[in-house]
């Protein structure tokens, strides 16, 4: 099992993600800089992290979308490897075309940084397969433009096709339909504005976030 986190300017949850994946497999997580070509071909998962890549400029994850890495990414995606992208990841994987919608600034236009409280709505995907019978978790947010948006005929889509992994309990960004976390319709790419890799030590709050890894790499 190899796992590895891209790492863009800016990143700032990059040894946060690859901690959480070194606690679940036991293995060093390989670190990928955005401007190699290509991931290495024995990867089995990749995480995009969280934080200002590129500085935020342009769109919230537009530059990143385009950088070397994401190139090769985005081909390997396409032909069924795992991905997860958390909070600026999220917002990566919605300029890549890898998920649908985009991320607007929050309501009421303020950053939002608290323990938040969501709802698993699928828990048969081999991202929530570990959670069993729990149907509420507690994971951090951190984000200014963290507002899920698509259009209805998207929404029906996602929701009707079980895409829908994760919802808001008290919606704190104005989401549509209280959405937190989406996967594409393969199944293998995954994205989320709050912080799973976050939520893996009971020193930092919780462990909520270590059942959402250890999903993903028992299904490999």
């Amino acid at each position: 099992m190899k796992t590895a986190v891209i790492t863009f300017p800016a990143s700032n949850c990059d040894r946060d993600a690859r901690m959480a994946l070194e606690k679940v497999t036991g293995r060093p997580a390989q670190m990928i800089w955005h401007r190699e070509s290509e991931i290495p071909s024995d990867v089995d998962f990749v995480v995009i992290p969280g934080g200002f890549s590129y500085g935020d400029y342009l769109r919230c994850g537009a530059m990143a979308a385009r950088s070397p890495i994401v190139k090769d990414l985005v081909e390997k995606a396409n032909k069924g490897l795992p991905v997860a992208g958390f909070c600026n990841g999220f917002q990566i994987l919605t300029e890549t075309g890898l998920l649908p919608g985009a991320l607007l600034m929050n309501q009421g236009l303020n950053f939002v940084c608290k323990p938040q409280k969501l709802r698993i709505t699928n828990g048969n995907t081999r991202f929530t397969s570990g959670y069993g019978s729990t149907q509420e978790v507690v994971y951090p947010i951190a984000h200014h433009e963290g507002n899920y948006y698509a259009d209805d005929a998207t929404l029906n889509k996602l929701e009707k096709e079980g895409r829908v992994l994760f919802k808001y309990v008290g919606n704190p960004n104005g989401s549509a339909r209280d959405i937190a976390g989406i996967c594409n319709k393969a199944g293998n790419v995954f994205g989320m504005m709050p912080h799973p890799e976050r939520a893996v030590d009971p020193l930092h709050g919780g462990t909520d976030g270590l059942n959402f890894f250890k999903s993903i790499i028992e299904s490999i």
